[in-house]
């Protein structure tokens, strides 16, 4: 038989304890081929995942034969000169720093305002949340620079791959000093203690090339002249003029869709999910989902997706974190909110996630013609968290899970990765009802599938309620623009348009293209 003269990819599964070995997977490869015997053939691997549907869970590998793909020769990023134009970004998330860096390859000076601080600094102020309770409306989990993301668990994994280059997004965070291996891996992830690092290199590259990264600087109104926005107002009183204004905040800055209302430009209310983080010991997901424990030292920390239905109503789990931490998320003093997060290493002994219920804007209750009607709701939810503790720390209401199911305050809790603590109270009675009802329901669906994880090992605590913007910022499907107000343009999560750092920064980079055409660049 002929060797192959052009690439060609075949996929092989490998086992836990040889996929750190390129002999056995080049062998595993050129057999499926059908070329058993040929020295001469390379071999690649291209994608990674892992199949554990099976007893023994196996590496799934595709590999490349014949003549690797040459990686783009040089940067990335290519700045141009610029232009003379200014584009104002109002925040630094992944949707804020990739939207800068396109618009810097068009030639067009980024202006980046963000109310937090930067990545180092902001670190401080997360501590003070873990250990005294005290929330900055400015500096916390979502706040600051790199956005929700960077103290959350990394993920890169997105579904939005018709939207944009992912692999042009990945090659970036590369270049930046990411992990290569984010390139093969079928659900890559960074890492809390990683990320930052790399935040820190594209706010020097987008510096470098003549963009300005304002911190501190807090975004509370629009300069606005007639039917045109002309820049922004930082709460310092100082005015920044822009040919165009970037609104790229996240999903929890409220103030900013109030004065989005205040100033008259249509915002609408949106779905979104709400209910508690559930948290298991690592060993138990992984005999449930690896089906064995300890697992094999190559397998990563095992993860979970799971769904359901109850009542016409999706629940399903969210930003699933393996070996991970609960965090206290909340952005300002009187609420309580919780989100996860993971090192890179995912070593840590306990697992997390959300587990969410859909909620549709006729569950939200009150005016629905307003369109802060779903923020309202996810507010109130939040104040009544904060309110059942000791109405001065972080304290989270927690359940065991088998306690919640039968409707009983659970007598004692077991550990949990949560650093300001727990105390037992009745989710059952603190959610509201149609969260709570379909949580009680789905439970058990979980754990006749999945057995163990309704057991009372297993403990539920609440809230987690940020898992989506509440609110949509309106905008036309093709410019991108603002349909009300010229040069407003809304972006990425915030702004209810992207669901992840990826998807963010593909929205990032779609709106900031959308932007240099409108200003002829």
């Amino acid at each position: 038989m002929t060797p192959v003269t052009e690439s060609k990819t075949v996929e092989v599964k490998i086992d836990p304890r040889d996929i750190t070995n390129e002999k056995v997977i080049r062998k595993a490869a050129l057999k499926k081929a059908g070329f058993p015997n040929a020295p001469e053939i390379q071999t690649h691997t291209v994608r990674r995942s892992i199949d554990a549907r099976s007893r023994r869970p196996q590496f799934v590998c595709q590999v490349q034969l014949g003549e690797a793909l040459e990686e783009q020769a040089g940067s990335v990023f290519c700045p141009e000169k610029l232009t003379g134009k200014r584009v104002a970004i109002v925040g630094a998330g992944p949707a804020g720093y990739f939207a800068a860096l396109t618009l810097l390859e068009k030639g067009i000076k980024p202006i980046i305002l963000e109310r937090g601080k930067d990545v180092t600094a902001r670190r401080y102020d997360l501590k003070k949340i873990q250990a005294d309770g005290v929330v900055d409306p400015n500096s916390n989990y979502c706040f600051g620079e790199g956005g929700a993301g960077t103290y959350s668990d990394g993920k890169l994994y997105t579904r939005a791959t018709k939207r944009g280059n992912v692999k042009r997004i990945l090659n970036l965070f590369i270049e930046n000093g990411a992990d290569p291996d984010i390139r093969i891996d079928a659900h890559p992830h960074l890492g809390s203690n990683m990320l930052p690092r790399i935040v820190s290199n594209m706010r020097e590259a987008i510096i470098a090339a003549g963009g300005e990264i304002h911190f501190n600087a807090h975004v509370t109104d629009l300069i606005k002249d007639r039917d045109t926005i002309k820049g922004a107002v930082l709460a310092s009183g100082e005015r920044v003029d822009a040919d165009a204004v970037i609104l790229a905040t996240g999903h929890s800055a409220r103030d900013i869709f109030h004065m989005l209302v205040r100033n008259n430009i249509p915002v609408e209310a949106k779905p979104f999910a709400l209910g508690v983080r559930i948290e298991h010991p690592q060993p138990l997901i992984d005999q449930i989902f690896y089906h064995q424990s300890p697992r094999h030292k190559n397998l990563p920390a095992a993860s979970y997706r799971i769904t359901t239905q109850v009542e016409e109503r999706g629940v399903f789990s969210f930003c699933m974190c393996p070996g991970g931490f609960v965090v206290p998320a909340s952005t300002a003093p009187g609420e309580l909110v919780l989100n996860g997060m993971s090192m890179s290493s995912r070593s840590a002994p306990f697992a997390n996630a959300g587990l969410v219920v859909e909620i549709r804007l006729e569950d939200v209750g009150g005016d629905p013609s307003n369109p802060l009607a779903a923020l309202a709701f996810q507010a109130a939810v939040e104040k009544t968290m904060f309110e059942a503790g000791d109405g001065a720390s972080q304290k989270a209401p927690a359940q065991r899970v088998g306690d919640f199911i039968a409707g009983k305050i659970s007598d004692t809790l077991p550990k949990s990765s949560y650093v300001p603590g727990l105390y037992s109270a009745p989710l059952n009675e603190l959610l509201p009802h149609n969260v709570a009802d379909r949580l009680a329901k789905a439970l058990p669906v979980f754990g006749r599938k999945y057995k163990g994880f309704d057991s009372n090992e297993a403990k539920m605590m609440a809230v987690e309620s940020r898992t989506s913007s509440p609110v949509r910022v309106l905008r036309d499907r093709q410019t991108l623009e603002h349909p009300s107000v010229r040069g407003l343009f809304p972006c990425g999560e915030g702004a209810g348009y992207a669901g992840g750092i990826v998807s963010a920064a593909i929205d990032g980079e779609r709106v900031a293209a959308s932007v240099a055409a409108a200003l002829g660049a």
